[in-house]
């Protein structure tokens, strides 16, 4: 089919939102097209780099605890179906600094009291356990919190190239290097997506999935969305067996006060990827550069000093400012436009999107299609101002409800 053919569907990104309203779609029947500003992945999108973790843990948040529960098992499936593992199921441990109250840290103990009362089987870890099972911490410096068998961490870039074929194999259109730059619409009513390098994509429906760049796309949700960037950093370990799976499941380190988290060594890339799930710097994602600073550096050495002592000092070998594209509620948004007729928006993951890719094509392709699915009221249009607050409770943020 060429560019100049009018699609049912033409989404803007190729991301994990994107690559998995396609694939609804297509199996649904629509000529489905997309559009992606350079390669799949690309290096800059939020859904890239070589992992993400997959974790039911959402503290108070139940609804969210469920979603990703129902993602696991289709992370299973799509390892079943690609005959590939693109989710690594070691576990994610959550770990404390101080004992697990619902005062002191409310993160961890919702977490465990939810998992427990959906009858999920988290082990309770004490000081003497986390020191025994989990050399590579520092002694002394944890003295609670749990590992839970059911999560771990997908290989992102990988399961997006994955996605990208699988949806092309279906009867998907990828056209690559591809920048949307302007929605066309005429009566209320979008005709066509005109791109920077001078193509103009016709569709009866666009579905606007541009992560960071969505609020520049439609500006009408500026107000309530804003790009924050985050620092990565894949560090290259000497003892490269002490940060095996078996000795380090994916990790958050008191991550709701000093947003830390990190990963075991990668089995393709042979690194260990630590990484921030703070507040960030806010960024314009078309103008800012997207690099790490020195004192990013020095926050992750001050913290491998404290708590993961064997790293500290080892290589690090390749680092990225990962961008968010945040609500200012943290939850996702996903909806017809309420002016424009066949224009929808899939966007908003706020730093944890990606491990609900299995369920989220689902919902951005039923919110289009103008059909009921499980999970969506919330995440509907809505109105914000600037005194709402992000709800995530794992996240290191200072203004917290």
């Amino acid at each position: 089919m060429a560019k100049s053919q009018t699609y049912d569907f033409l989404i803007i990104g190729g991301g994990i939102f994107g690559l998995t309203t396609g694939i609804e779609l297509v199996k649904k029947g629509y000529s489905t097209a997309l559009i992606n500003p350079g390669k799949i992945p690309h290096p800059d999108a939020a859904s890239t780099d070589i992992s993400k973790i997959v974790r039911m843990e959402y503290g108070t948040d139940v609804e969210y605890m469920e979603m990703v529960e129902k993602c696991i098992e289709m992370w299973r499936e799509w390892n079943d179906l690609f005959s590939d593992t693109l989710f690594h199921e070691v576990g994610f441990m959550a770990l404390c600094g101080e004992n697990m109250t619902a005062e002191s840290r409310p993160f961890e103990y919702h977490s465990l009291q939810n998992l427990l009362k959906h009858r999920h089987k988290p082990e309770r870890l004490n000081a003497a356990e986390i020191e025994y099972r989990y050399p590579v911490f520092s002694k002394g410096k944890f003295v609670d919190g749990f590992f839970h068998a059911l999560g771990g961490f997908a290989e992102s870039g990988r399961t997006l190239t994955t996605l990208a074929n699988y949806f092309q194999q279906l009867g998907g259109y990828v056209f690559e290097n591809q920048t949307a730059v302007k929605i066309e619409s005429s009566n209320y009513r979008v005709e066509s997506v005109k791109t920077i390098e001078g193509n103009n994509y016709k569709a009866g429906h666009v579905i606007v999935c541009a992560g960071n760049s969505t609020p520049w796309l439609l500006p009408e949700l500026k107000p309530f969305m804003k790009i924050t960037g985050h620092p990565v950093f894949h560090l290259d370990p000497k003892n490269k067996s002490l940060y095996q799976a078996e000795n380090l499941p994916v990790f958050a380190a008191d991550i709701s006060t000093t947003g830390w988290y990190g990963f075991p060594l990668h089995p393709q890339d042979k690194v260990v990827k630590i990484a921030n799930h703070s507040e960030g710097l806010l960024l314009n994602p078309e103008t800012d550069e997207r690099i790490v600073y020195p004192e990013d550096r020095e926050a992750l050495d001050q913290f491998l000093g404290n708590y993961i002592s064997p790293l500290q000092g080892q290589p690090i070998v390749f680092t990225r400012r990962c961008c968010y594209t945040d609500t200012l509620d943290g939850h996702f948004w996903i909806d017809q436009h309420p002016e424009i007729k066949g224009l929808s928006v899939g966007s908003g993951g706020s730093g944890h999107g990606f491990k609900m890719g299995p369920i989220i094509g689902k919902m951005i392709a039923a919110a289009a299609l103008g059909e009921d699915f499980s999970y969506l009221d919330r995440h509907r249009w809505r109105t914000l101002d600037r005194a709402t607050l992000q709800k995530e409770e794992a996240r290191n943020l200072k203004r917290k409800q």
